[in-house]
């Protein structure tokens, strides 16, 4: 049957050495999954995780050694930057045991969790869904994906992001409140993983505001950086 309208084109992210380009199904975040950042955004202790989504065609994918021009959205005056490991999949599958979990992670990358805070704030103070803080357009940045065998050490990381050249947040992967297989385990368990998901694993302290011409790098030791500019 012929389609009424153009089919949506599927978004892709590019494979580190240019081997390739990942396509993008569903964006999973999780949230106040570094011990400090929960506290510095008012909580504290190991509790359950929790999910968010951002649609799939808010990911804006930036290739080895090029600068990703992220407008700056509308409607908000503080926009944050949230630095985050992002878990690529490549095996679908539901209820998956966190000692199985890392068999169905392809690759990962360094990703950018932008947020609109204070529309994000508003909506939490009138108890209601806050996408609009989190899904808007290029709201999701992406370096290339590393393929999971070539960074073995991607589970105790350093996890770097700079902002015009000063540094912002820095931390380990090790320091994940729920580590890439328990955050699988848990998410599989809500719902059905499948290739072409991405999972944004939660960022670390020091979370804060971004204008126009600022310039962010973020980097995860043995993966691509990630460099976004903002622009007007």
């Amino acid at each position: 049957m012929n389609d009424v309208i153009p089919a949506p084109e599927v978004p892709r992210v590019p494979i580190a050495g240019g081997a390739g380009q990942f396509p993008v199904r569903r964006i999973y975040c999780v949230g106040r999954n570094y011990v400090e950042h929960a506290i510095e955004m008012g909580h504290s202790g190991r509790e359950a995780p929790f999910f968010f989504l951002k649609p799939a065609d808010v990911v804006l994918p930036v290739g080895e050694g090029d600068v990703g021009q992220m407008p700056y959205p509308t409607l908000t005056k503080n926009l944050h930057h949230e630095l985050e490991l992002v878990v690529a999949i490549g095996k679908g599958g539901r209820n998956i045991p966190s000692g199985q979990a890392l068999e169905h992670v392809w690759g990962y990358a360094v990703g950018l969790d932008m947020t609109r805070r204070d529309l994000q704030n508003e909506m939490k103070q009138q108890g209601r869904p806050w996408s609009i803080g989190k899904g808007f357009e290029a709201s999701a940045p992406i370096g290339p994906i590393s393929p999971a065998g070539v960074v073995p050490g991607i589970h105790d990381a350093e996890i770097v992001l700079t902002v015009n050249g000063q540094t912002r947040q820095s931390s380990r992967t090790s320091k994940l409140i729920w580590n890439v297989s328990e955050v699988i385990e848990h998410l599989s368990a809500a719902w059905t993983l499948a290739p072409g998901d991405l999972i944004y694993t939660g960022t670390p302290e020091g979370v804060g505001a971004v204008v126009s011409g600022d310039l962010l790098q973020g980097r995860i030791e043995g993966l691509r950086p990630l460099n976004v500019a903002i622009s007007a």
